[in-house]
């Protein structure tokens, strides 16, 4: 019963950071215990309940004569993305006519966490789930997921497939748990018409920190508190710390496995976020990003921001809202202008602990693995976590999306640990209060590594 409710709780944490194909865009946290209380106690009612729903048991997981039905949970939605999944699932029948996929929608959300972390409890999981990678930690380390290691290692599923931030976001503890599929990568987005109207070379965007605050300086035009144009601001869409501390060349998670949330490059990233919340009046920024709009209003489509760090998946919009955009992109600034490097998540595909079907399970996976699969899945729809995946789309040959495929050998991973989240949101929460001088960047940051280390010591 407690380890039930301790993955019950897990499920609930707040999913409010930039996944995988698809992208995070803000920060919800509860902050009521009483209200958690509640929550709690719900959840683990419904765990406890001898009707608590559990779809692909072992009627839909079951074997029926040669043919093996493998049930198969996913929270697609996109008409490209089910057209593309449906695609790979004709091809593999085709390939195994002994086993079925039979596809199950849900919601993708922490509700649907919950769902699956219930029928793991119960001992009656669907065969396959579609799994943000961002929570392969987590999950491993409850004792969630099947460990693939030796499944993947006889199929000739090994590290040098993939991207290397792909295969360690997939792994915990030196076993795999996940079998990566599509990814992201984050650059610098400018805006070439605003470049030449201020004498800035539209083609040599900043490369150093330095380059970026002068330039965000001749962009911006301010009326007393507003913004009627900001160049550059360093925490907004993809402005995470993330971004910015692996810029800076910290590092989030030693050798040992513990949090350096504190790292001294990571701090001095922070600083300098902190510094121009001071230049610019951090009040009138928020003033700014607070009335943004989203999708046709985008600031950056609307010409109110020059400059942002941003997704690949930026690109589409774009196209659909502004395809006359004369924009470009870049690797993130560096203080020396020299080791760029990015960030990426994605989803992958598990096999819950307790599932029926593991070997059949397991082809499917093996073929969402390699070449074949991978290309049939992310057509069309965003980057694949093999290399030349990436080059038969053309990726490599078009002028914006190469540069997101050019970073990604030395792309990041979040720190595959237990308290994933907790992490995210103390980080958040962090940038937040040195920004808004409440505390300086280093108080905050030893106290982000304090609080997640002391949550990791449960888990040795």
């Amino acid at each position: 019963m407690d380890r039930i409710f301790t993955k019950l709780i897990l499920s609930c944490q707040p999913k409010n950071q930039p996944k995988g194909d698809s992208c995070m865009r803000g920060l919800k946290r509860f902050s009521n215990p009483a209200l958690l209380s509640v929550i709690a106690v719900s959840l683990l009612a419904s765990a406890c309940s001898s009707s608590a729903p559990a779809s692909g048991g072992d009627k839909s997981s079951a074997s029926s004569g040669d043919v093996t039905t493998v049930t198969f949970w996913h929270g697609l939605t996109g008409q490209i993305d089910l057209d593309n999944m449906n695609r790979v699932v004709k091809a593999f029948e085709e390939k195994n006519p002994k086993i079925k996929l039979k596809l199950v929608y849900t919601e993708s959300s922490e509700g649907s966490d919950q769902k699956l972390l219930t029928a793991v409890a119960g001992g009656n999981p669907p065969d396959i789930a579609y799994f943000d990678r961002f929570k392969v930690g987590s999950w491993a380390a409850q004792g969630s997921l099947t460990d693939l290691t030796e499944k993947a290692a006889a199929s000739g599923i090994k590290k040098e497939l993939y991207y290397p931030f792909a295969w360690d976001e997939s792994s915990y503890k030196g076993k795999l748990y996940a079998i990566p599929l599509g990814t992201d990568s984050r650059l610098l987005f400018y805006n070439k018409d605003h470049f030449k109207e201020v004498g800035l070379d539209p083609e040599k965007p900043p490369k150093t920190i330095a380059e970026l605050e002068a330039a965000a300086e001749k962009l911006t035009i301010k009326e007393g508190k507003r913004f009627k144009r900001i160049g550059f601001i360093p925490w907004y869409s993809q402005g995470w710390l993330y971004s910015w501390g692996w810029a800076f060349g910290g590092e989030f998670q030693d050798a040992s496995g513990k949090i350096t949330a504190n790292d001294p490059k990571i701090v001095q990233a922070l600083q300098w976020m902190t510094d121009y919340a001071k230049k610019y009046n951090v009040e009138d920024i928020a003033g700014f990003t607070s009335a943004a709009g989203t999708d046709e209003m985008n600031p950056f489509l609307t010409g109110q921001i020059s400059m942002k760090i941003d997704g690949n998946w930026s690109v589409a919009s774009i196209k659909k809202f502004k395809p006359n955009l004369n924009y470009g992109v870049a690797p993130i600034p560096t203080p020396t202008g020299t080791n760029f490097t990015s960030w990426s998540g994605g989803m992958s595909l598990i096999i819950p602990k307790g599932a029926k079907n593991v070997d059949a399970a397991w082809k499917f996976l093996e073929f969402m693995g390699k070449e074949e699969g991978q290309y049939l899945l992310n057509q069309n729809s965003g980057m694949s976590v093999i290399d030349s995946v990436n080059a038969k789309f053309g990726y490599k040959d078009d002028p914006i999306l190469k540069e997101f495929v050019k970073i990604l050998p030395t792309s990041r991973n979040r720190p595959v640990i237990p308290e994933g989240q907790l992490l995210w949101n103390e980080l958040a929460t962090a940038t937040e209060n040195a920004t808004r001088g409440n505390g300086t960047p280093k108080e905050n940051l030893d106290k982000v590594t304090a609080t997640v280390n002391k949550a990791l010591e449960k888990y040795k």
